[in-house]
């Protein structure tokens, strides 16, 4: 999607990073994505002059704008929106409504400060050059957790779900908000259950709403808190998150506020035995 002036003539306005490619390259980029290492990557793979993420809460090792570091060793300049301020997941209201919380040193070099409309961020940011250095190939992981039927898969983003990780577990490193707010984005596949970081919650809510949208196709959801594992790092969310919010899938099968990630999972795996074994899901899960 491209903007009009008076921001640039070459405005480029996605929900996700992983929409970015070559035909926005020497663009200026606002994304609905995290600032994590991974967006960043793909931005800088496309060649984009300029881009502004969302800070996703900041959250655990300050991994929600850990990318802009990155971008400013290729010399990219590079600015967040506070998660408060505008709906992760959403471009148009990043730029609509977001406010400037992170920048790096070239986009600080061109005159961007915290506290800035993301408006006013973009238009100054418009003066940027188009990159020089050969950005590092972009790579994104998944890992097996655990083997057998179901699996349980930890993957740093929920964009590398595919059909073949139906009737599993995902454990995944990807903000809990809808793209453009749309139910069809909410998971690429039918599994069993998934796990994502709640990115701060933030604007709207926007950090958890993935939760409902799998409601309604019957997948288990919850978001870890930005605070207590890594967005962008599927296996942080296992190894370290904390539970700050479930749908209600995930409320049957006995999922709370503050229960460790593999806790989770292994309600889902004793949900999925009970059912084999016609034992049905126990009333009291805390018993």
């Amino acid at each position: 999607m491209t903007g009009e002036p008076p921001y640039a003539d070459d405005l480029t306005i996605v929900d996700s990073a992983t929409q970015l490619d070559s035909c926005h390259g020497s663009t200026v980029a606002v994304v609905g994505s995290h600032g994590g290492r991974y967006p960043a990557l793909l931005a800088a793979r496309s060649r984009v002059r300029a881009i502004v993420f969302n800070d996703a809460g900041v959250g655990r090792d300050r991994a929600g704008i850990s990318g802009l570091d990155q971008l400013e060793e290729l010399d990219v300049p590079a600015a967040a929106v506070s998660h408060v301020t505008a709906r992760i997941g959403d471009g148009a209201n990043t730029l609509r409504h977001g406010r400037i919380s992170h920048v790096n040193a070239p986009a600080r070099a061109l005159g961007c400060t915290a506290g800035m409309p993301c408006q006013e961020a973009v238009r100054l940011l418009a003066g940027a050059a188009t990159p020089r250095v050969q950005p590092p190939q972009a790579e994104e992981a998944r890992y097996l957790l655990r083997d057998g039927r179901p699996r349980v898969w930890a993957l740093d983003s929920a964009s590398l779900a595919d059909d073949a990780d139906a009737d599993d577990v995902l454990v995944t490193g990807s903000h809990g908000g809808l793209l453009g707010g749309k139910p069809e984005t909410a998971l690429r596949t039918a599994a069993i259950a998934a796990v994502f970081n709640d990115a701060g919650i933030g604007r709207d809510g926007a950090g958890l709403s993935r939760l409902p949208a799998l409601d309604e196709r019957g997948i288990a959801a919850v978001t870890v808190s930005a605070h207590s594992a890594r967005v962008g790092d599927g296996r942080s969310t296992y190894d370290d998150g904390v539970l700050s919010a479930q749908n209600e899938a995930a409320t049957h099968l006995g999922a709370r506020t503050g229960m460790p990630t593999p806790e989770f999972v292994d309600l889902v795996l004793a949900s999925l035995k009970d059912q084999h074994t016609g034992t049905g899901v126990p009333d009291d899960h805390d018993s």
